[in-house]
């Protein structure tokens, strides 16, 4: 059950503390020797709702014409009043539970205050006091470490500011403001570039699998702020500053090193490093200042009046959780356990993690999905080497991605099954996969097969032998090497062979033919 409480508390008590940083063994990092880094990132995912949090307004992506979602509450229009969106709510609860975070019974949302021309309020709905979820942590599977997740909060997002050069002004698009955010903050767990860029990559893909964000940092559906610091192994925590809006993981990792250089140089000249907001210059590789860091008297926080507390009840939690999808870390269990080796695995859920996100909770289909379909009742190994090496090869080549795949699951299925019984072989299996992917026809691999005359033929080795025959006549200089003992050459002959044979010969059958019309 969802429901907004009756009752609003108008004052709050604030405690200010910075967590301590979790106890982790030094490791010595030759960047910095005798400095131990301190990273924590604020992570800011747009929702994927079709509407805005607080509006019934339509959301908007980057082909929408400017200022054409935007309703009067989004604009700040006087006399209007927020209505919250459920669907972001069981979005936000989707991600809490996805990151073993305890979800709050009652949270409740704030002014942020701050003044900039795309926020046409002056102020930001957030939840820094109540947040929707608390306490929860990201298992980085391949960095041995857990991130702990301090809160996880639902804001609106503003909308955006673009400077016109030629007309000499900015120009305001309101289509994102009122956008749906949760706003993921952890703790400064991380100790170097790589395991926030590990970090990074692991929260995208469980945003995707959980269908609550599309993580898309080129897009700005995902941005981060990183709090950086420095200091001496075993001393006291360093002063912290945050880079701004960072776009992408690698900009990320660039900026984190870049300002641990800046903060130790700092450091070592006797200088002290001043708390404050900073952005990334990518072409300079460097970081700038922006502002001093404010704090939350800056903000002027205030608890909003027209929202009332936002409860939620224990049985809606447990049925959201009920309706969960499979997590990464399940999903890469149970693939290991069908067989399947570390580097398949990866290639699956590397691809897997890029999956096309529906609006609202719509969970979309991936290359793991894919897999499973192919594979039930299948060798899954036999299969995941078609899909890895072959399939994901071909759509390499063809510069697409796996959603333009047109490959059903019926046909890689059917294509499997005739390599397996060896109807075809493979050759000529890699030659109906190309087929598909170029002509984009629905006809399954049987009938192709049958039409591109790639089936093996059951003539009990007749057609192979005329095919050989035929090979060591058109290579008679190649045909005496062989004969004098360099078996070498027989992989030429069996070239034409293949050739002669349209893939439809088994290369050994070939080889083994080959040498016992060639040896004495």
């Amino acid at each position: 059950m969802l429901a907004y409480g009756r009752a609003r508390f108008l004052t709050r008590k604030t405690i200010q503390f910075r967590n301590a940083h979790i106890t982790r063994n030094y490791k010595e990092d030759p960047r910095w020797p005798g400095w131990e880094l301190v990273v924590g990132i604020e992570v800011h995912a747009q929702i994927k709702s079709k509407r805005k949090l607080f509006s019934e307004t339509l959301t908007s992506d980057l082909t929408t014409v400017s200022n054409t979602h935007v309703s009067p509450f989004d604009a700040a229009f006087p006399g209007t009043l927020p209505r919250l969106n459920p669907k972001c709510v069981e979005l936000g609860v989707r991600t809490a539970i996805a990151l073993n975070a305890e979800v709050q019974n009652r949270s409740a949302f704030d002014r942020k205050h701050y003044f900039y021309a795309d926020l046409p309020s002056g102020y930001q709905i957030t939840q820094q006091y109540a947040p929707i979820a608390r306490n929860g942590q990201l298992q980085l599977e391949k960095d041995g470490i857990a991130v702990r997740i301090k809160q996880v909060q639902l804001e609106q997002d503003t909308g955006k500011s673009a400077f016109l050069p030629r007309n000499r002004m900015t120009a305001i698009d309101l289509n994102r403001a009122g956008t749906g955010l949760m706003e993921i903050v952890s703790e400064p767990d991380m100790r170097s570039p790589e395991e926030a860029a590990s970090y990074v990559r692991m929260l995208q893909a469980l945003l995707r699998t959980v269908g609550s964000s599309d993580g898309n940092m080129e897009q700005g559906s995902l941005r981060c702020d990183v709090n950086v610091s420095v200091n001496r192994p075993g001393g006291p925590p360093g002063t912290r500053c945050e880079i701004k809006n960072l776009n992408s993981v690698k900009n990320m990792t660039v900026a984190i090193t870049c300002e641990a250089f800046r903060q130790i140089a700092l450091l070592d000249s006797g200088l002290s490093v001043s708390q404050e907001t900073r952005g990334f210059d990518e072409e300079k590789a460097e970081t700038y200042a922006l502002r001093s860091k404010e704090d939350a008297p800056d903000y002027r926080y205030m608890p909003d009046p027209n929202i009332p507390p936002l409860l939620i009840h224990k049985d809606y939690i447990d049925a959201i959780r009920a309706r969960m999808p499979e997590l990464p870390h399940a999903t890469r269990a149970r693939l290991l356990e069908q067989g399947l080796s570390e580097r398949d695995v990866e290639v699956l859920m590397d691809v897997d993690s890029g999956r096309e996100v529906g609006y609202d909770g719509e969970l979309g289909r991936g290359a793991v999905a894919y897999f499973d379909e192919v594979s039930r009742g299948r060798d899954p190994k036999a299969v995941v080497n078609w899909i890895t090496h072959e399939l994901l090869g071909q759509l390499a080549f063809r510069h697409e991605t796996f959603k333009e795949n047109p490959i059903s699951v019926e046909q890689m299925g059917n294509l499997v099954d005739l390599v397996q019984s060896l109807k075809v072989t493979g050759t000529s299996g890699k030659t109906i996969l190309r087929h598909i992917l170029s002509t984009r026809t629905t006809d399954l691999p049987t009938k192709i097969a049958e039409d591109l005359q790639l089936v093996t033929a059951s003539d009990d080795g007749a057609s192979l032998e005329r095919w050989c025959r035929d090979a060591i006549a058109a290579l008679p200089a190649e045909a005496d090497a062989v004969r004098r003992g360099n078996v070498n050459v027989v992989n030429k002959i069996m070239g034409h062979v293949m050739k002669a044979s349209r893939g439809t010969a088994k290369a050994q059958d070939a080889r083994a033919a080959l040498l016992r019309l060639l040896r004495p």
